[in-house]
């Protein structure tokens, strides 16, 4: 799929997951969370973006990791926010307009192993030159790997389904003719 992670990125995206109504990540979450801080620490990126529209209780993922990530040690002013995806395919659709309008080009994606694969995929989708930077897994079961692998094929075709439908509706939008008005110039009139 791909190959060995760069050892410096412009900025790392830590993929939101379910959290506690109380506010405490789950285990995967906190995962997440300590291995974008441990890279960030260690010099990998400048940036981290926590993305993660999704409500659990009073709770929205990306605000909890990001108090995770500042607890951490990474500065506050070091961490962005992106509230409003609900999705993988969204969490890249969102987070590459913050990373462009940063200027950061390479990429870590921080999610679990399992998630890793169309995680980097629907962001290379949407222009952004990602890694996979996994976090620890957790063992699980045969019947729980079915799952999981049954919900990621699920989940590619539905985002690579949404993908499509959002090539179609940039191809449907009229583009201003680059001459100007969009009239015919004098010199075609005459032809």
């Amino acid at each position: 799929m791909v190959g060995p992670m760069p050892e410096r990125a412009d900025a790392i995206v830590v993929l939101g997951c379910r959290v506690l109504p109380s506010g405490r990540l789950t285990t995967a979450a906190s995962r997440r969370a300590a291995k974008a801080a441990e890279a960030y620490l260690a010099g990998v990126a400048p940036h981290i973006v926590t993305s993660g529209g999704r409500r659990w209780g009073a709770q929205i993922e990306a605000e909890a990791l990001r108090r995770a990530l500042v607890r951490a040690g990474v500065p506050e002013q070091a961490v962005t926010t992106e509230l409003w995806s609900l999705t993988t395919h969204e969490n890249a659709v969102f987070s590459a307009e913050i990373l462009r309008r940063r200027g950061a080009r390479r990429v870590l994606v921080v999610t679990c192993v399992w998630h890793v694969e169309r995680a980097i995929r629907d962001f290379r989708g949407v222009g952004v030159d990602a890694w996979p930077l996994p976090s620890e897994g957790v063992r699980v079961g045969a019947l729980r790997r079915v799952y999981r692998r049954g919900h990621e094929l699920a989940c590619t075709w539905l985002d690579q389904r949404a993908l499509r439908r959002a090539h179609a509706l940039v191809r449907a939008v009229p583009r201003p003719d680059p001459r100007g008005s969009g009239a015919p110039s004098a010199e075609e009139n005459t032809r």
